[in-house]
């Protein structure tokens, strides 16, 4: 029996109804008086009840015409209806399902097996709606646009709809064969940041599948969020997928956007109109050394202001540049990193690539590798103390046919939220946030970007040894 279950009685009887009152007083439930026909329909539409006990000997309308009306009411079409009749021939009972009754009990009643029957009927009817529930729910589900998996305590699924199925290339009908949920996702996706997936199912913050970009298609990111009801398993639980590749796409997370833009942009800017608008203004006064002074300021706003912009045109089509192309050889590294170093500045950089690993190619095309390593070299410069720093570049082998490009630096130690944040975009190592530094902030959310959309992986850490930071890319070898 289900408690506050609403029974509806309709009798014309007084002393029938107060025999049914009292009976099933002390059986909670919910119990609504009707005192005929017409009024037992109107009481019906109402209270919507969950089990109907309906007499048929009433005068004016009887008790199956009621039946009948309620048969074809669409709101009230199957609410269970046991009848109460003294008639106890076999036609009243037939003309009673004909009428669409449930079950049928005769006058005098039994009160043992009125209750017993009353459960059952009441059982039945939270059932019926249960599945009805449960048949709506599975609609919305499989016509959302988000995908949603249900998890055991052992992390294996116990139901995916469709768009999850979808996005995990499951069959509709035998994803519970699948096995476990991370199992899965990996045989397609990249789970980033590493660092995070590491504690699943308990996520601490916003992590994501990426699909990595390849010649035919573009890369495709799931935003994946897991959600643990109260008093659940510790692996259980709803995970929701949803497509945020154009978020991604779009707007590279503008998370200190304004504050970059109004430091970055509009300084250099200043410093072109304020030096132009005193050499306008000023032209036949200014001795020849002030107006070189001017110029020159105005000159370098003007290449810093370029070199801003030129660092967001990078990171927008940074994803483009991931397509392989004719890949990047590892030979030319040396050449490569001698170059950017050049232009730099930096005399202590060293590079060591094994042997065996010269004849190799990345599946990363030429520009792509360009751009990751001159960031990485910008940055040891920009944040050392004497923008000095000594780097060692460093190429070892890896598992599953990749290599792992290390950089290290001697410049500052970052703490722990700065290593958290460091492959955000507009993030910056500075403490307070000054602008003084050159660049956007988008040099490693560009690496990152790069990196896992050609199937590698991104790490930073501390040196062990000394001031410093080590930065270690996973790259794919071609074929």
């Amino acid at each position: 029996m289900s408690a506050n279950s609403i029974v509806l009685i309709i009798d014309d009887e007084p002393a029938a109804r107060e025999g049914l009152e009292a009976l099933l007083a002390g059986e909670n439930y919910q119990l609504e008086l009707a005192v005929n026909g017409l009024d037992g329909l109107a009481k019906a539409a109402q209270v919507a009840p969950d089990v109907i006990l309906l007499d048929v000997m009433m005068p004016g309308m009887d008790g199956y015409e009621v039946c009948r009306r309620l048969r074809a009411d669409p709101q009230l079409g199957e609410v269970p209806i046991l009848m109460i009749t003294a008639l106890d021939d076999r036609e009243a009972r037939l003309e009673g399902i004909r009428a669409g009754a449930d079950d049928f009990i005769a006058k005098p009643y039994d009160s043992v097996e009125l209750t017993a029957r009353l459960q059952s009927l009441t059982r039945l009817n939270r059932f019926r709606r249960l599945l009805e529930e449960r048949v709506r729910l599975a609609w919305v589900l499989d016509h959302a646009a988000d995908g949603y998996l249900i998890l055991d305590e052992k992390d294996h699924l116990l139901y995916a709809n469709s768009r999850a199925c979808l996005y995990l290339g499951l069959p509709l009908d035998g994803f519970t064969t699948a096995g476990k949920f991370v199992d899965v996702v990996r045989r397609q996706y990249r789970l980033e940041p590493e660092t995070a997936w590491a504690a699943w199912p308990r996520l601490s913050r916003r992590c994501y599948l990426v699909r990595p970009e390849t010649l035919n298609t573009r890369a495709f990111w799931l935003q994946v969020e897991i959600f643990h009801p109260v008093g659940a398993p510790a692996s259980g639980g709803v995970v929701q997928l949803r497509d945020v590749t154009e978020q991604v796409a779009a707007r590279r997370d503008m998370r200190k956007f304004h504050s970059a833009v109004s430091h970055k942009l509009l300084t250099p800017l200043n410093h072109i109109y304020s030096g132009l608008g005193l050499l306008v203004d000023e032209l036949d006064t200014l001795p020849r050394s002030e107006v070189e002074r001017l110029a020159n300021t105005a000159l370098e706003g003007a290449r810093r202001l370029f070199a801003e912009l030129q660092d967001i045109f990078d990171y927008v089509s940074a994803p483009s540049l991931a397509t392989p192309g004719e890949g990047f050889a590892l030979a030319q590294l040396q050449a490569q990193i001698t170059a950017i170093a050049s232009s730099l500045s930096l005399t202590q950089v060293t590079v060591s690539t094994p042997d065996d690993l010269q004849p190799a190619r990345l599946t990363m095309s030429q520009r792509a590798m360009e751009l990751i390593l001159w960031e990485l070299l910008e940055n040891a410069k920009k944040f050392h103390p004497r923008q000095s720093p000594a780097v060692e570049v460093a190429v070892v082998r890896a598992e599953d046919r990749a290599i792992r490009l290390q950089v290290r630096d001697d410049g500052l130690t970052l703490s722990p939220d700065q290593l958290a944040h460091a492959w955000e975009p507009y993030v910056q190592g500075e403490k307070h946030f000054t602008g003084e530094i050159p660049g956007m902030g988008l040099g490693l959310a560009m690496v990152a970007a790069l990196v896992w959309q050609a199937k590698g992986a991104v790490r930073l850490a501390n040196r062990p040894d000394g001031p410093g930071v080590v930065v270690e890319l996973t790259l794919q070898l071609a074929p």
